[in-house]
């Protein structure tokens, strides 16, 4: 439970009660979001190697994450058909793209921006993951309960590679602070649409 500490120390705010009673509520709505998620976590560091494809370290970090968030998608989708529910679009959460809007767009600071953005999914993830597991039933406790160490470790990816081209630590924790108020705001404010990253419930405002 270590990593998880980590996370949270990370985060500024824990998720709403609310929003887990909404997940147990929806199941369905919440496993084909984490499926949607994964395959967007996997895109996300392809899209870094493609972008910057001449740091061979970034490269191959971002290959072995992309290739486990993919595994992770596999799993959902496994847990979907064993439910016999289908994989559907969904409207994209707010999440995500709040968080892009903080990205600057000259580099090396884009590429700051995005890993710390990263960085906040994923350790969103992994406290989401760990606050789930004691709400669900045994399989999926189980299933989550395998998930929040891999999370973590994406996470902490992600902040280290973001401390390795800040320019001091300084310059670094002013972007983390800036980023960690957004997300706290996301989570927190209502939010029409559930979703796995998505803030309290609207219904509770």
């Amino acid at each position: 439970m270590e990593a998880v500490r980590n996370v949270q120390d990370f985060l500024r705010v824990a998720t709403p009660h609310a929003w887990l009673d909404a997940a147990v509520r929806d199941l369905d709505t919440l496993l084909i979001d984490h499926a949607n998620c994964e395959k967007k976590a996997a895109s996300s560091a392809l899209a870094i190697m493609f972008r910057y494809a001449e740091d061979h370290a970034l490269v191959s970090r971002m290959s072995r994450l992309a290739r486990e968030e993919l595994r992770h998608f596999e799993q959902v989708q496994k847990l979907l058909r064993e439910r016999r529910t289908p994989l559907r679009r969904l409207a994209p959460g707010r999440y995500a793209d709040g968080l892009r809007k903080l990205l600057r767009h000259h580099e090396p600071a884009r590429l700051v921006d995005t890993l710390i953005a990263g960085a906040f999914i994923e350790a969103r993830s992994c406290e989401r993951f760990a606050a789930l597991v004691p709400h669900l039933p045994d399989e999926l406790a189980d299933f989550y309960n395998g998930l929040y160490a891999a999370e973590a470790r994406h996470f902490q990816t992600y902040l280290d590679f973001a401390r390795h081209y800040a320019r001091n630590e300084n310059a670094l924790q002013e972007r983390i602070n800036l980023f960690a108020t957004a997300e706290a705001e996301l989570i927190t404010r209502p939010d029409p649409e559930f979703r796995f990253h998505s803030g309290t419930p609207h219904s509770t405002s």
